[in-house]
């Protein structure tokens, strides 16, 4: 039987408006001891969390190994938009890949924003919930045609998308910034971190174990199960779900180097203004939709619950704490909207994304994910490019009814084979140095 960690050793948080906000988690004990369970899910963000709760629906034993705690990595680092669909995605483009599953995999991407909220609802999960939508504008009248063959593919396949023009686009994010765009009235934005808790919170109330502060250093598949070690602890299992995504290789690099380096975990910053008072506020996004743009280095921007606008950016030098990226960024705000005046940020943080080779070299290209099966009853995702918060949560309903039998055929998982990068430390070193590169793309698109 597994033993329970009397004291829970404390796990560093990095300095962010979520982390200071969200709900506390739920207390977890550590791995120690010899488990067995029918599926065994190695990550506590958002895709282990929801494999999680879709198994204990349906009455199925799973057990969760996290590194760290709930929403540590990447599901609760982010910036809380909930987007369906990916970076640079067309559904043709998927279909053209992965045929048949790239067909089942669109259906899921296009739903997965109102199933996100409906989970939230469904579970009560206080997560700062707003779904106001979604909107992409283009930074340039040349990116219309993109927005237009966007509006054009998806409402073909029953996305509710709405195309706007240049006046349409200034009314909705009250700024003369850009040319026009579409918008996709699903999407919306949550407190990524206060939704990763809450689904740990609602895992644990349908009878899921989750054991924490347990890297897992090595999973292998040998006489029909599962056995997953840590440095305490083993847990032995039927089916198994890698939900760890950018930070495969963080904690222990010989976990699963093939899909570890099959992607580039690329520091992202998010930033989060002072409190910006009702008057300005109203004129600025006024509807609180999400919204991120169409340049190479993308401009994005969400309101949080306390009227913080919540942005972020990239940097080659960022300096310490982000030192060097908040007058770069006050001065893109104050360039968007004038009436926001000078700006002024209260908390600034990082973390990984997982970004595939194919969409961080060609940023307009299709950032399709990795889905792969490991073995009998194991499966692995990974390479979000920053769109994963809505998918994670419909993968993990789909990888979950993966372990459970489920015919391939049947679910949108477009498997793949693992294809590490032979220079992914490389690439991941210079990865930063590509961002001269995008402005001057972006400059030139006018």
């Amino acid at each position: 039987m597994p033993q329970s960690s009397p004291v829970a050793p404390s796990v560093s948080w990095p300095p962010s408006l979520w982390a200071a906000t969200a709900p506390p988690g739920p207390v977890l004990a550590a791995l120690e001891g010899d488990v067995r369970t029918d599926v065994v899910v190695i990550g506590a963000g958002f895709t282990g969390l929801s494999t999680a709760i879709h198994l204990r629906e349906t009455g199925v034993e799973v057990t969760v190994v996290e590194a760290a705690e709930p929403g540590w990595g990447a599901s609760g680092r982010n910036n809380g938009q909930v987007i369906p669909t990916l970076s640079g995605h067309d559904p043709s483009a998927m279909v053209k890949r992965h045929g048949e599953a790239g067909e089942r995999f669109n259906a899921v991407l296009r739903d997965s924003a109102h199933y996100l909220f409906d989970v939230v609802r469904k579970y009560e999960i206080p997560a700062e919930a707003e779904q106001a939508g979604w909107v992409q504008p283009v930074h340039s009248p040349g990116r219309m045609k993109i927005a237009e063959k966007r509006v054009r593919e998806w409402s073909e396949i029953g996305a509710p998308l709405e195309l706007l023009d240049r006046a349409a686009t200034a009314k909705m994010l009250g700024s003369e910034a850009w040319f026009g765009g579409f918008w996709n009235r699903t999407g919306g934005h949550v407190n990524p971190l206060a939704l990763a808790r809450g689904l740990a919170e609602v895992a644990l109330r349908l009878g899921a174990t989750i054991y924490a502060r347990s890297p897992v250093a090595t999973m292998a598949y040998a006489n029909d199960r599962w056995t997953v070690r840590t440095a305490k602890g083993t847990v032995t299992a039927r089916a198994l779900v890698l939900a760890t995504n950018a930070y495969t290789g963080e904690f222990e690099p010989n976990l699963a180097p093939e899909i570890a380096q099959e992607v580039i975990p690329v520091l992202s910053w998010q930033m989060a203004t002072r409190p910006i008072s009702d008057n300005i506020a109203k004129t600025i996004i006024p509807d609180r939709q999400a919204m991120s743009d169409t340049h190479r280095e993308l401009y994005f921007a969400r309101w949080d619950a306390r009227n913080r606008l919540v942005t972020g950016g990239a940097s080659m030098m960022p300096g310490p704490g982000g030192t060097n990226l908040r007058p770069q960024v006050a001065e893109r705000l104050k360039k968007l909207w004038p009436q926001i005046g000078d700006v002024e940020f209260d908390f600034v943080w990082s973390g990984y994304v997982g970004m595939t080779p194919d969409n961080l070299l060609q940023p307009q290209v299709p950032g399709f994910p990795r889905v792969h099966r490991l073995g009998p009853n194991g499966y692995a995702w990974a390479g979000c490019n920053g769109r994963a918060v809505a998918l994670s949560i419909s993968l993990g309903r789909e990888l979950a009814r993966a372990t459970q039998a489920v015919a391939i055929d049947k679910l949108g998982l477009p498997l793949s084979e693992p294809t590490p990068q032979p220079f992914q430390a490389i690439i991941r070193r210079i990865a930063p140095f590509a961002l001269p590169l995008y402005r001057h793309l972006d400059a030139k698109e006018i």
